[in-house]
């Protein structure tokens, strides 16, 4: 049975499909408009197979999130290996985000239950875009971490339309799943809409992040405001 909560309805559509997210790095150069129309395929693409159900759609989108961090993580590492230098931060920084990532996926399938069709287009899309992200990264690094950096601003963009839908009543305002309590060290009555206040806010600080990466690796050494990141567990989850 398909899990129909956060079914937006024909005026969260239009409003999705009409949504701009606020550009934090106008696009300079080729890499820089390569990375923004390849973030606007990637929009396209979700918003084709699963605008009309938000809970569905970030299941597939942090899906694909999860993945930059590790594969730039990965690479990261190998490079400084070969080259026996320090990484400046950047693994660790770049981990944090694939697992901050992957919690926001956790999460969201507590509150959406993918069916069997979207959990063989969740393994086709992860595995594409595994291939063709690492393939990018190799080539230009500083390329890919800038789609990271607009992919994020589409990201805060649909959680603040996911945010309008619940405070005007037209998504039911369910309780936080036990998973996302945990993470986020959220209260006992948290709601969807606290869950999707830290997941936004997290998407702002990996935005902000991915963007600096992407300016320091062409050579611009200023430093930028980085949003806040949410408070995240530190200790295991226990399970039953």
């Amino acid at each position: 049975m398909v899990n129909s909560i956060l079914t937006p309805d024909a005026r969260a559509l239009e409003d999705e499909r009409a949504a701009e997210p606020v550009v934090h790095h106008a696009p300079n150069g080729v890499s820089d408009r390569f990375a923004l129309g390849f973030t606007k395929l990637l929009r396209f693409s979700a918003d084709t197979f699963f605008a009309k159900r938000y809970g569905h759609r970030a299941i597939v989108l942090e899906t694909v999130a999860a993945v930059p961090g590790m594969v730039g993580a990965m690479f990261t590492h190998l490079t400084c290996l070969r080259r026996m230098r320090d990484d400046e931060g950047w693994i660790r920084t770049l981990m944090e985000e694939a697992e901050n990532e992957r919690m926001h996926l956790m999460t969201f399938i507590e509150i959406a239950k993918p069916t069997w069709f979207e959990r063989m287009v969740i393994l086709s899309v992860q595995g594409v875009f595994l291939v063709a992200f690492s393939i990018l990264y190799l080539l230009s690094s500083r390329t890919a971490h800038r789609v990271v950096g607009y992919f994020e601003e589409e990201a805060v963009t649909s959680y603040t339309l996911y945010l309008q839908e619940i405070d005007e009543g037209r998504s039911p305002n369910v309780p936080a799943p036990a998973i996302a309590k945990h993470y986020w060290q959220m209260a006992d009555e948290a709601t969807l809409r606290d869950v999707v206040l830290v997941v936004r806010a997290d998407e702002a600080h990996h935005r902000d992040v991915n963007h600096g990466f992407a300016s320091s690796l062409g050579g611009d050494a200023q430093v930028r405001k980085i949003a806040p990141y949410p408070i995240h567990a530190t200790e295991l989850r226990e399970t039953a």
